[in-house]
């Protein structure tokens, strides 16, 4: 229960790796506030509020930083405080540089940076309160790696690191901790969009070629990235800030794939 007590805000949480930590760190105790977008939101907070968990929810568009700050402000009356803060929430289309259109380069940067400063901004007088800590969902894919038709996604995941470091550093006064998760591929309904967008007739063959080249011959589980979320804002992690954190089963590791004994 190392989230005991803790009011955590979760952005996307209503599916993928955010429905994941969603369900970690209930097991660990906290409270959540989910913010998503998604038109299923209301169906999941209200099964996990069957099942006595204890969830509140808002549909919210992160771009729109008027309804964030109103959410995170009714959050905050509702449940007394907020403690933590993971900017899951973001958007994957492939298309390559040449083609992808401004609408399409904005889609990704609105939701994926614009979106995390946002709920950021709205989180932070509360999470000055409590002394609370920030998790972003950066990814190896920008910082360290990136495939064709992924610019504009590889960009944003390597602002959000940048986030990282500069909020962690601005924020140490305070006794905020802010750090960020680099996902490898995980097993999300991103990853199986991103699959079919690459082969639209046969997206498991494209999963398995992906496990292929990894070291540990899987993807990842969203309730793995959970765990890693937990520690990193619960107690265990306290002399842990400005750090992105890498979660890919070893899939950076190879230098290349034909090299080697």
């Amino acid at each position: 229960m190392k989230l005991e007590n803790k009011v955590a805000v979760i952005t996307g949480g209503a599916m993928g790796n955010g429905l994941g930590i969603v369900n970690v760190f209930l097991r660990h105790g906290a409270s959540v506030v989910i913010l998503d977008y998604a038109d299923i939101t209301e169906d999941i907070v209200k099964k996990f509020q069957t099942e006595g968990k204890s969830v509140i929810g808002y549909n919210v568009d992160i771009r729109n930083k008027d309804n964030v700050l109103s959410a995170i402000n009714d959050a905050k009356e509702k449940l007394g405080h907020i403690d933590i803060l993971v900017n899951n929430a973001g958007v994957c289309r492939l298309e390559t540089f040449e083609n992808m259109s401004d609408d399409l380069r904005d889609f990704h940067f609105d939701i994926n940076i614009k979106g995390a400063w946002n709920v950021t901004k709205a989180c932070l007088p509360f999470l000055k309160e409590t002394q609370g800590s920030i998790v972003n969902l950066s990814s190896v894919t920008g910082p360290m790696v990136a495939d064709s038709g992924e610019v504009a996604y590889a960009t944003t995941k390597a602002a959000l690191l940048g986030f990282t470091k500069s909020l962690a550093i601005e924020l140490v006064e305070n006794n905020i901790r802010v750090n960020a998760i680099l996902p490898g591929y995980i097993r999300t309904p991103m990853v199986d969009g991103m699959a079919k967008e690459t082969n639209p007739t046969n997206p498991e063959e494209v999963i398995l070629g992906i496990a292929s080249g990894i070291p540990m011959k899987r993807l990842g589980t969203m309730e793995e990235v959970g765990e890693l979320a937990a520690f990193l804002t619960s107690n265990e992690a306290s002399y842990i800030t400005g750090q992105g954190i890498v979660i890919d089963g070893g899939s950076t590791l190879p230098e290349t794939v034909s090299m080697g004994v």
